[in-house]
Order: structure tokens, then sequence, then C-alpha cells
């Protein structure tokens, strides 16, 4: 942390920064510090718009009092760089999968008036389009799925462009009927984001948006590290609906080709499998 963030962060939380050691990273640079007798959590990014909308996400996942939730206690430009400081929360990787699931549940039974968001955010360091739409089907094929498959074009992943553009017309046939109400999803909910603070689930780093909670599910189903009990105890209070299997390869298909477009060619044989299922 540079002296002139260090004071920006100071001047922002009337509080001198004391105790600050690097936190890893992704994509942001992390430290972790303390404002006076308060530890926190700052993220450090060229990109002001990306901290305001996890910003914006986290406040909407507080919402939900099952969830512990890291708060958002300033987020601003100085020193060339902008910044998001968050209270820390004392994370245990390990906890009660079950509580985890219930919590997401709780999550997923807080209703939005149509599907999409109050603003555009992102999907790990990918813009992510929240237009709002009343029709799940199309809300999904526009806006999730044709966006990813534009990026992988321009990428030159031409492998995926036929299957890519047949999945795109057979996605009102593969969501007929199906009408969820528009929940507030996590949106991005693999293990490496969700723990335990406390024991109480813990959930951060969001993409929230208004919509299908099968999708939340087929994102934690995707890469593992989440228990049978985390799906039995949402299952408790959201039922699995017919056809639930079929959406699920259909949402993982998103996240897929965000990983492709992402992180290249290494996930191109996983995102033409799953598009040869969804045939």
């Amino acid at each position: 942390m540079t002296p002139g963030l260090r004071a920006a962060l100071a001047q922002a939380l009337g509080e001198s920064i004391t105790d600050a050691s690097p936190a890893g990273g992704g994509f942001t640079e992390n430290w972790r510090c303390r404002a006076g007798d308060r530890r926190l959590f700052v993220k450090f990014s060229p990109d002001l718009d990306r901290l305001q909308a996890e910003a914006d996400g986290l406040a909407a996942l507080a919402a939900c009092a099952e969830l512990a939730v890291p708060a958002v206690l300033a987020c601003g430009e100085a020193a060339g760089s902008a910044f998001l400081a968050m209270t820390w929360l004392p994370l245990e990787a390990e906890g009660d999968g079950a509580a985890l699931g219930r919590a997401v549940a709780a999550l997923h039974a807080i209703h939005g008036p149509a599907y999409g968001w109050r603003r555009d955010n992102y999907l790990g360091a990918a813009p992510q389009e929240n237009d709002q739409e009343a029709d799940w089907a199309a809300f999904f094929a526009r806006h999730r799925l044709a966006p990813q498959l534009a990026r992988a074009a321009r990428r030159g992943f031409t492998a995926v462009a036929d299957p890519g553009r047949r999945l795109l017309e057979r996605i009102p046939e593969l969501l007929a009927g199906h009408r969820p109400p528009p929940a507030l999803l996590h949106g991005d909910l693999w293990r490496g984001n969700a723990g335990f603070a406390a024991g109480r689930p813990a959930l951060f780093d969001p993409a929230v948006h208004y919509g299908d909670p099968e999708c939340d599910l087929a994102m934690a189903d995707l890469f593992g590290g989440f228990p049978p009990t985390f799906f039995a105890a949402h299952a408790a209070f959201h039922p699995r609906l017919p056809g639930w299997e079929r959406r699920r390869r259909l949402y993982q298909a998103y996240h897929l080709l965000n990983h492709l477009n992402l992180f290249g060619r290494g996930y191109l044989g996983q995102v033409l499998d799953c598009l040869a299922d969804l045939r």
C-alpha cells in the first residue's frame, strides 16, 4: 500500500491506517489493515466502476439476515487508484453445509420486480449485463449467453460459434414453461466465494442480479466444494422443479464460457462438451 493510498484511505475512514499487509489478489490488489480498532479488508483497482459494483452487490447480500457479509466502509478514488474498504470477516473454510444451504435459500427468497439488476456489474473480471427483462428466457439469452458467445468469437474461439448459435436458438425450448420468481442471486457461487465467519454462513465477491435460483446451484455444482447437505437443505425450501438437470447444464454453459473468455483455451474442451450435452 503506497503512502498516498494509505493517506487517502485514512482520510475516507477518519482514522489512521496501521498494520497493513498484502492479502493476495485476483482481479484486484488486496490488503489487510487496521483503522483504529477495526480490522479491514481493502481492495485496490484501476477501475472504480468494478469496485462500486462490488459495493452495491455486498449491500444487496446484506439484506439477507442469515448471511455474514462484509460491510462496506468506504469506496472511492484517490492517489491514482480506486479503493473499496470493508470490514474484515474472520473466515473459516469449513462449517455447517446445511446452514449454508438454508442461508442461500433465504437469499433466494428475496424477490425483485424483474430479471436483471439496477446496474451492470462483473462476473470475475468480465462485464455482466443486467438490463431488466420480464421474460426469463429472453434475459438469459440476451444478457447471459449472447454476450459470452460474442466475446468468444472476438477472442478467436471459432469452434464455439456454431454450437453456441444453435444453443441460443434452443433457449426458448429449453426454458419453455419455466418462470421462476426473480430471486436475488449471489451470481458467482463457487466455493471460493463462500465460507463461515464465527460459525455463520458467509458470502462475498458477488455478481448479484435477480434470476433463477437454479443458476446459483448450477455454479455451486460446477466446480465442487459444496457438500450434499448444502443442496439438500436448499431443496427443503426451494424444491427442484421438473427439468432442473437440463437447466443446470444450460446455466453452467454461461460460467464455462466466462472461464474460457477470461482464462483461455484450457476451458475450451469443457465448453464444447457442455454445448454438446445441450444439443
